[in-house]
C-alpha cells in the first residue's frame, strides 16, 4: 500500500503530547459514569421518567462503542492528530448543549453526540502513543494512558455528587468545555502530524461492523430495561443480540475473504500477545463497569451514607493508582510485563473478595478503605501491563486499527459487565428480601426517597455481598489470558516520527 507523504516534526516534548492527549481520554472516560448520581437531579429538573432518563447514559454509550473499530481505522488514514482534534470539538460542543438542552429528549441526542465525539477521540490516543515512544520506554506512557482509564471510571461519581450536590446537574456537562478547550489548544500545539498510509475504505466491511455492533451493544445494554424480553412486536432483546452476532460473524467472514484492503487486518490476531491482551482487557472492563454498584448501593441504602460520601468510600483506590502509575510504567520497561499484569488482575480479584467479606449488616464503613487502597494498588499494575504487552509488537500503520480493537473490547467488556451486574443484583434481591404479604419479594423501588427499611438491611447486604463475587471471578480470566503473553519481541531499528532510529531491548522474560 502505497504511503502519504506528510513531513512530520521531530517529537521532541512526546511527554507534553501524551499528557495533552490524556487530558481529553480523562474527560470522555468520566463522562461515562459521572451522569450516575445526577440521574434524580435530572429527573427532577426536566420532568423525565425513569425509562427515558436512563438514556441519557445508554445513548452516550452506545454512540462511543459503535463506531470504535471504524474511527481507529480513520486515524490511521487521515492522521491521528486530526481525528483527535475533530472528535474533541464535537464533545465540548455536545456538552455545552448538554448542560443547556431544556429537555429530556435534547439531552439524550445532545449526549449520543458527545459519545459519537468521544469515539473519534479515545483510539487515537493508544496509536499517538504507540507511535511516538519507543518500545523500551512506551511502558511509562502507557502507565500513564492506563491508570487514566482505571482512575476515571471511579472519579466520575465523585465529581457528580460534589458537581450535582453543589451547582446542580447542568455542571457536569459545563464542567467540560473550558476543559475542553484546555485540552484543544495543547493538543493543538503538542501532539505531532504523523504520516498517513492510503488506506481503501472497506465500505461494506463499515455497513457490517457498525450495525452489528449496534446490535450487540443495544440488546445487551438494555436487556435489563426490557426484562430480556419483547422490544417492540416481533423484535426480542435476545433476536437482537443474536443477529448482531451473526452479522459481526458475517463481518469477521468478508474480512477473511474481501480481496481488497479489509477495514480489521485480522493478521493482528495473528500476534499471540494481541489476541491474549484483547481477552484480558475484556475481562478488565467487564469488572471494572460492575464492581462499584453492589458497594455503592450498599454504603448508600445500608450505611446511609450520601452519594458524595459514598463516591468518596473510593478515593483510596484513585489516589495509589495514579501515584504508582509511574512505577508501574519503570518497572514494565525494564521487565516483562507479564508477570505485573498477573500480579495486578490477581490483587483486583482479592481487592473485591475481601469486599464481599466486609459487607454486612454490621461492618464499619471505614473498614470498606482497606479494599479500596488494596484495588488503587492492583490498578496500577493492570492498566498498562496489559496494554503494554498489547500493543508492543503493532507495525506503526496499524496503530490506529489495533487500538480500535481493544478500545472495542474493553468497551463491550464493560456493557456486557455494567448488563451483567444490573440482573444479578435483580436476582439475588428476589432470593435474599424477605417476602411481601400476598407474595413476592420486598424491593428497593417501593421505598423511595425514604430510604432503606432496617429490617431489610441484612438480606440486601448480603444480596450486594453475593453480586460482587461476579466481577472478582470474571476479572481471573485476564489473569490467565496475562499469563500466557510471549515475552515481547526484540525491536530492531524502531523509527521515530522524526526519522531517527532507536533500538531497543526486550523486556527480560526471567525476572
Amino acid at each position: 500500500m502505497s504511503t502519504v507523504h506528510h513531513q512530520a516534526p521531530a517529537v521532541d516534548r512526546p511527554w507534553a503530547a501524551l499528557w495533552s492527549l490524556v487530558i481529553g481520554f480523562f474527560m470522555i472516560l468520566v463522562d461515562s459514569t459521572i451522569v450516575s448520581v445526577a440521574n434524580p437531579a435530572i429527573m427532577k429538573g426536566l420532568d423525565a421518567g425513569i425509562d427515558q432518563v436512563i438514556w441519557v447514559t445508554s445513548a452516550y454509550l452506545l454512540a462511543y462503542a459503535v463506531p470504535l473499530l471504524i474511527t481507529g481505522r480513520l486515524g490511521d488514514r487521515f492522521g491521528p492528530r486530526r481525528m483527535f482534534l475533530g472528535g474533541l470539538a464535537v464533545f465540548t460542543i455536545a456538552s455545552l448543549l448538554c448542560g443547556l438542552a431544556p429537555s429530556i429528549g435534547l439531552l439524550i441526542a445532545a449526549r449520543a453526540l458527545q459519545g459519537f465525539g468521544a469515539s473519534f477521540m479515545t483510539p487515537q490516543t493508544m496509536a499517538v502513543i504507540t507511535r511516538i515512544f519507543p518500545p523500551n520506554r512506551r511502558g511509562a506512557a502507557m502507565a500513564i494512558w492506563g491508570s487514566t482509564a482505571g482512575v476515571a471510571m471511579l472519579v466520575g461519581p465523585i465529581a457528580g455528587g460534589l458537581l450535582v450536590d453543589g451547582l446542580g446537574w447542568e455542571w457536569i456537562f459545563f464542567v467540560n468545555v473550558p476543559v475542553g478547550i484546555v485540552g484543544f489548544v495543547l493538543a493543538s500545539r503538542f501532539v505531532p502530524v504523523l504520516p498517513t498510509n492510503a488506506h481503501r475504505f472497506d465500505l461494506l466491511g463499515v455497513a457490517l461492523s457498525a450495525i452489528g455492533m449496534f446490535l450487540l451493544v443495544f440488546g445487551i445494554q438494555e436487556g435489563e430495561t426490557y426484562d430480556w424480553g419483547t422490544i417492540v412486536g416481533p423484535i426480542t432483546v435476545w433476536g437482537l443480540i443474536i443477529t448482531g452476532i451473526v452479522v459481526l460473524v458475517a463481518f469477521l467472514l468478508w474480512q477473511r475473504f474481501q480481496k481488497g484492503e479489509p477495514l480489521l487486518p485480522l493478521a493482528l490476531f495473528a500476534d499471540r500477545n494481541f489476541s491474549l491482551g484483547n481477552v484480558a482487557i475484556t475481562a478488565v472492563g467487564f469488572t471494572v463497569a460492575s464492581m462499584s454498584l453492589p458497594i455503592i448501593f450498599y454504603v448508600q441504602l445500608v450505611r446511609g451514607l450520601t452519594p458524595t460520601q459514598s463516591a468518596l468510600i473510593m478515593v483510596p483506590t484513585a489516589v495509589l493508582a495514579l501515584v504508582l502509575a509511574p512505577v508501574s510504567g519503570r518497572l514494565i520497561d525494564k521487565y516483562n510485563p507479564r508477570w505485573f499484569a498477573v500480579m495486578g488482575v490477581v490483587l483486583l480479584s482479592a481487592a473485591l473478595f475481601w469486599y464481599a467479606w466486609l459487607i454486612n449488616e454490621q461492618a464499619g464503613v471505614l473498614w470498606l478503605l482497606l479494599p479500596a487502597a488494596l484495588m488503587g494498588f492492583s490498578n496500577a499494575f493492570v492498566w498498562a501491563p496489559i496494554a503494554n504487552a498489547t500493543t508492543r509488537n503493532l507495525p506503526p500503520r496499524q496503530a490506529g486499527a489495533g487500538s480500535g480493537v481493544y478500545n472495542t473490547t474493553r468497551q463491550v467488556g464493560s456493557v456486557l459487565g455494567s448488563a451483567s451486574i444490573a440482573a444479578l443484583i435483580q436476582a439475588r434481591l428476589a432470593a435474599e428480601l424477605p417476602k411481601r404479604p400476598g407474595g413476592g419479594s420486598a424491593s428497593t423501588a417501593q421505598f423511595g426517597e425514604q430510604g432503606l427499611p432496617e429490617f431489610l438491611h441484612a438480606g440486601f447486604a448480603t444480596a450486594m455481598a453475593q453480586a460482587i463475587v461476579l466481577p472478582a471471578v470474571v476479572v481471573l480470566v485476564g489473569a490467565v489470558a496475562a499469563a500466557f503473553f510471549a515475552r515481547p519481541q526484540t525491536q530492531h531499528g524502531w523509527t521515530a516520527p522524526n526519522g531517527s532510529e532507536h533500538r531497543s531491548e526486550p523486556a527480560n522474560a526471567d525476572r
